[in-house]
């Protein structure tokens, strides 16, 4: 568990604003599963998706993110995960490979979403890239109701991870016009 745990400068819960937010969060809360639900509703609706929204601002880390109040998926849950190791809950980064329809025809994306370690539930995982009408992602262990449905040909990826895989982070750093038309993938 350690390693979900651990602060790095994308997952950066000790900046002051991102610390600040977490202890905020938590104020009123009793239990982990009481602090990953704010944490995750505060993420999935006040920070607008980039997609969603064609915001220009590229994010990754947890800072920059709620800083400009926009992300990607992948940025998303970045913060995510800080706002939850902030508050002592291990939190690792996942991914699904999707199509990318939305965005480019016949092609393959990542899709970066987060699982949660709820002491009573384990492993649960959560999707706050924002709802929108036909995505409606909420919080409800033990059930996971995630962003997208996979579909024949899509897949989870199975690994947790610690840390944003390389190739996510890279594409982070590109401007919205770029990100539409090479968004981060590997095969399943």
């Amino acid at each position: 568990m350690k390693e979900y745990m651990q602060e790095s400068h994308i997952i950066n819960f000790s900046h002051p604003t991102v610390a600040l937010l977490a202890q905020t969060l938590a104020n009123h809360c009793h239990t982990d599963v009481e602090i990953a639900k704010v944490c995750f509703i505060y993420v999935r609706d006040n920070i607008q998706h980039t997609g969603d929204h064609k915001n220009a601002i590229p994010t990754c880390s947890a800072s920059e993110v709620l800083k400009h109040k926009t992300g990607w998926c992948y940025a998303k849950s970045h913060l995510l995960a800080a706002l939850l190791r902030a508050n002592n809950i291990p939190t690792a980064l996942c991914y699904q490979r999707l199509f990318c329809h939305e965005y480019s025809k016949d092609s393959y994306c990542l899709h970066g979403l987060n699982a949660i370690y709820l002491e009573n539930i384990g492993w649960y995982k959560v999707d706050a890239r924002g709802n929108k009408d036909d995505v409606d992602a909420q919080f409800d262990p033990p059930h996971e109701k995630l962003a997208f449905k996979l579909v024949e040909g899509e897949s989870n990826l199975d690994r947790l991870y610690s840390e944003p895989l390389d190739i996510v982070v890279n594409a982070l750093k590109q401007d919205y016009d770029s990100m539409i038309n090479n968004f981060p993938d590997i095969c399943s």
